[in-house]
């Protein structure tokens, strides 16, 4: 049986984040079908929606469904749906959309590879707070939290590199401050 840990979505109630162990799935983006038993339950309204990130299946549950009641079900057709993994399809003729749980696990990759590791390298961090309506909200910590360079690093670093992965994005902002550091683009 393939591991799954759930994980709340910080400001969505009704989505999961499922972690599963990497290379457990065929990649990130929209489905266009699903094994059985998670076919199942978007059939009878218990899901709304599944989609991949990197590393995750991030599920939402259907009108007037509830994670204390629902949890149970998910979790087991999850790990069956894992055991399938030619169930899995991904949606190739979708074309590029703003979704923000795309745009999350592009912001996990990037902040995990060199933009991550350069922050570490001088003592400091940026940790992933949330993705909502493509706007990736980060907070800045260590020696980062207060550093002039800073902004630089957003800007120039992550904030660029996201844009590669994820044309889409409208803004980065930083926790630390009451003002977005980028404007709209």
């Amino acid at each position: 049986m393939i591991p799954v840990h759930p994980q709340q979505m910080p400001g969505r109630p009704d989505r999961l984040r499922w972690l599963v162990p990497a290379g457990t799935l065929p990649g990130a983006g929209p489905l266009a079908g699903v094994p059985a038993p998670l076919a199942a339950l978007l059939a009878d309204g218990t899901l709304a929606q599944i989609t991949l990130e990197s590393g995750a299946v991030v599920t939402r549950l259907g009108a007037d469904r509830t994670w204390p009641r629902e949890g149970a079900r998910v979790r087991t057709a999850l790990h069956a749906a894992l055991g399938d993994p030619e169930g899995w399809v991904r949606d190739t003729g979708t074309a590029a959309c703003d979704d923000d749980a795309q745009l999350y696990a592009a912001a996990q990759e990037v902040l995990a590879g060199q933009v991550g590791d350069f922050a570490r390298s001088h003592g400091g961090s940026i940790d992933l707070v949330d993705v909502r309506d493509g706007i990736v909200t980060v907070r800045l910590g260590g020696t980062c939290h207060g550093c002039p360079a800073s902004w630089f690093t957003l800007h120039q670093r992550l904030e660029r590199r996201l844009r590669r992965l994820h044309p889409a994005l409208r803004e980065v902002r930083n926790t630390g401050g009451p003002m977005s550091l980028f404007g709209r683009r």
